[in-house]
Formats: structure tokens, C-alpha cells, sequence
């Protein structure tokens, strides 16, 4: 009886039992996601039933409507709502877009699939699934960056193909260019366009949100500190926020400003960037990249603050809005022509 009392007393190593937890949690997720594949198989082989009932997949629409709301009405009161005249369209679309069903990624469900059908070009649609895949995006972060214009905004300064590169891990030679974008939208901060606030309110918020934040900033950004203080010759810094990125391996450095951004927030950015390439960094490492993310930018000024071939010093402008398709062409429009006057002078 004392030898079993003892026993009950004896407690479990830390490690031991977060390992177990740990199998346990893996076996949960992947149960779900296992369901959820199989919830997506369901809707891609009713979505071929369906297209190869109109007549060996021709599609006649006044013959697909009709067949489409009489199956809704017979299933509907044995399997519920879920066979909706909604439903079974977007199960019919869901096909004709996915006909190959080795296509179709086990890790997105069905949600995921709902959320990349309206996309009309078949290159965003597979960034976004790659995207998803690879970062692992619930739907609603996925909903996110798509309704945030991802592809569109990262496709401005590099052509489709690279972009869709550089998703797949096919490009070797990433820049920070590549992956970090101008502007970046932060409305999920809740910040109002027209209120005043602090560059600490600022921060505050972004820490906050930081998984929402990382995901603005999108690939291989790991969160490190925040007010990180340097000490240069009886002289203390503090750094806004520091994250690492492993694409880059490198340190990025992210300065907040809440006015436009003037010749001094730069040359401030460099001091911090220089410090950590001396100090901070390893020799395997790549050179630290700086991003002044600021309210507002001259562009002509930051052209004559830096050097020409500056590739480590980067300025975003961040807006608290979501951008409208209006907002996007335009931006667009004012990119080509920067650029343009570029090649010009």
C-alpha cells in the first residue's frame, strides 16, 4: 500500500509529458483536416456528377439550373441546407475549375476552396492556395489576404512569374523587394485614418496583432523583440520592433512613423541597420533590412537619401483601409509612371 501511495506521488518529467500532449494535439488536427479533405472530395465529385449530367459536361445553362434546383429540393429535407441551389452551383463551379482532382491540396478545406473560387485568374488562385499551404492560413486568413489585393500588391514591383516563383521556393535569390510590400494595410489595428495617435499607440497596436501583423508582412517572419536597446558609446537607442526572417536570413528592422517620412527617419534607420550588421549578425547571415513604415513618403526624397544601389533600406507607407480595386489600379497607374520618369530622367 506505501509503495503504491509513493508511486501516485511521483511527478511526471515536463518534457515527457509534453510530448505526450503534443501527439495527442497532432492526431486531433490531422483527424479534422482528414475530414475536411474528405468534406472537399464530397463537393468535387457532386460538382462532376452534376456538369456530367448536362449532357457529358456541355454546359447548357437553362438545362443546369433547372437540374440544379430539383436536386437541391430532393436532398434538402434528407441531408439539410448544406445542398442549397447556392451550394450545389459553387459545387459545379468547384469542378469545372478543379477537374483534375489531384489538384486539390489535403491541407485547405472546403472553406478555403469557397474563398479562392471567385478568383478569375488561374495563377492568383494558385499563389493562394501555395500561400495557404505553405503558412499555414486558417480560411479567414486567407479571406484576409485576398480581400487585402496580396497578389495584385506584390505583383507591382515583380512580374507574375516570379512572384509565383518565389511562392513555390523555386527562386533561390530573394530579395527583400520581393516579399515586403508598399503600402501595407493595417486595418485589422482598428485604428481610425482620421484620428490622432502615437508612434507607441502605434506600436502597442501592431503587438497586439502581431500574428495579424506577420501576416501583412507575409513570408518567414519570426517576431523577436520590441524596444530593443542598443547602446553606442554612452548613448542609448531603442528600436521600434525586430523580426528575423529566414527566407532572407537576415534581421529586418521595422521604425514606425506616424508623419510623413523626412531625410532624418532614414539616416536614424541606417544607424540601427549598420549597428546590427556589426554586431548583431552572424557571418553566415545576410546584411540586416531596414523598413521606415510611416504614415506618409516622399518618394523623391527617399531616391536622394540613399544610395543608388541601396538594397537594405526599404520605406512602406501603411494605410488603415482595405484597398478597393479603384485604389489598386490607381496605385498601379502612379507606379508606372514613377517608374517611367525613372527610366526618363
Amino acid at each position: 500500500m506505501g509503495v503504491t501511495n509513493k508511486m501516485s506521488d511521483i511527478k511526471l518529467k515536463h518534457s515527457f509529458l509534453e510530448n505526450i500532449k503534443i501527439v495527442i494535439s497532432n492526431a486531433q488536427v490531422n483527424s479534422v483536416k482528414a475530414i475536411d479533405f474528405q468534406r472537399v472530395l464530397m463537393y468535387w465529385n457532386i460538382g462532376r456528377i452534376i456538369l456530367e449530367e448536362e449532357q457529358n459536361g456541355k454546359d447548357r445553362a437553362e438545362y443546369g439550373s433547372y437540374l440544379i434546383k430539383n436536386l437541391s429540393n430532393e436532398l434538402r429535407p434528407e441531408f439539410g441546407t448544406s445542398f442549397s441551389v447556392r451550394q450545389l452551383e459553387r459545387c459545379r463551379q468547384f469542378y469545372k475549375i478543379y477537374s483534375n482532382a489531384s489538384a486539390l491540396r489535403s491541407q485547405l478545406s472546403w472553406t478555403h476552396y469557397k474563398c479562392l473560387l471567385p478568383l478569375d485568374k488561374n495563377e492568383e488562385r494558385e499563389f493562394y492556395e501555395i500561400e495557404s499551404v505553405k503558412n499555414n492560413w486558417s480560411a479567414r486568413q486567407l479571406e484576409r489576404q485576398i480581400n487585402s489585393q496580396l497578389f495584385k500588391r506584390l505583383i507591382l514591383s515583380n512580374d507574375k512569374e516570379r512572384v509565383l516563383a518565389v511562392a513555390k521556393g523555386e527562386e533561390k535569390n530573394i530579395n527583400a523587394t520581393d516579399i515586403i510590400k508598399d503600402p501595407m494595410y493595417l486595418e485589422f489595428l482598428g485604428l481610425k485614418p482620421q484620428s490622432a495617435y502615437y508612434e507607441k499607440d502605434l506600436e502597442q497596436a501592431i503587438l497586439s496583432q502581431i500574428q495579424n501583423f506577420i501576416l501583412e508582412l507575409v513570408n518567414g517572419f519570426t517576431f523577436v523583440a520590441r524596444q530593443k536597446r542598443i547602446h553606442i558609446d554612452g548613448d542609448d537607442f531603442f528600436i521600434d520592433l525586430v523580426f528575423y526572417n529566414r527566407l532572407l536570413k537576415s534581421f529586418v528592422i521595422v521604425e514606425l512613423k506616424t508623419h510623413k517620412l523626412n531625410h532624418s527617419d532614414l539616416g536614424q534607420l541606417q544607424l540601427y541597420v549598420n549597428y546590427f550588421d556589426r554586431i548583431e549578425k552572424l557571418p553566415e547571415e545576410n546584411s540586416t533590412i531596414g523598413i521606415l513604415l510611416c504614415a506618409d513618403k516622399n518618394n523623391a526624397v527617399v531616391k536622394f537619401s540613399l544610395p543608388e544601389n541601396n538594397k537594405t533600406i526599404l520605406t512602406s507607407q501603411y494605410k488603415l483601409y482595405l484597398p478597393s480595386e479603384e485604389t489598386l489600379i490607381h496605385e498601379v497607374e502612379k507606379e508606372i509612371r514613377e517608374y517611367n520618369n525613372r527610366d526618363y530622367k
